[in-house]
């Protein structure tokens, strides 16, 4: 915790004092760009990966970057209101969904029944990937760990961006050209981040 605390003081005398500007700004108001829907996993951090700046992503994390597909409830929902919020309150221009390398949540969808004994609400929440795991095990049914973990995380992430365009706002946006949606993997230990070609159905190398 002091690490904590000590971090938040030499924030406040480092950091906010350099960009007092900016944040005297954004305490008025927030007008992101961008909804960035990452992975909740520590070593992903969207405003070091994209080089931006407070105000600029509105930010969505859960376990293995998931979107539920859309739906009218009365539960509370904590996804599909950020989601909602982003596109038709905040009015961003673009989506980004971004899945990264040896991705714990990918991984848990091929753990035995045991392994979810503690951790059961993970486990429902990992049936939205289920369909995911199906098809990786349909194309690689003989694969070894490494090739089925690397097909797992960036299947999951075009799975997600189809369950975006389920919810009618985010469609239509998308289909007059108002939305940009992006599906992104991010390679932890070289810092590289591919992005997904719809047209070409693989990830290309962002440079």
């Amino acid at each position: 915790m002091k690490k904590l605390i000590d971090g938040a003081v030499a924030f406040r005398q480092n950091d906010f004092e350099t960009h007092e500007k900016l944040f005297s700004e954004l305490g008025k108001e927030q007008n992101p760009h961008t909804l960035f829907i990452g992975c909740s996993d520590s070593r992903l951090v969207p405003g070091m990966i994209t080089t931006t700046m407070p105000g600029e992503l509105f930010i969505i994390r859960n376990v293995a970057n998931i979107v539920p597909p859309y739906q009218l409830s009365g539960e509370y929902l904590a996804t599909l209101s950020a989601i909602e919020f982003a596109i038709q309150a905040l009015e961003v221009e673009n989506i980004v969904v971004c899945g990264h390398s040896n991705c714990g949540g990918c991984a848990a969808l091929f753990k035995p029944d045991e392994y979810f004994l503690k951790i059961p609400h993970t486990r429902k929440w990992l049936e939205l990937a289920l369909p995911v795991k199906e098809k990786v095990l349909k194309l690689l049914p003989d694969g070894n760990h490494a090739s089925r973990e690397w097909l797992t995380e960036q299947m999951n992430v075009v799975e997600q961006i189809n369950h975006l365009l389920t919810y009618p706002y985010i469609a239509e946006k998308y289909e007059k050209g108002l939305l940009n949606i992006s599906g992104w993997y991010y390679i932890i230990e070289t810092g590289e981040i591919y992005s997904y070609n719809a047209d070409k159905g693989f990830f290309e190398l962002i440079n």
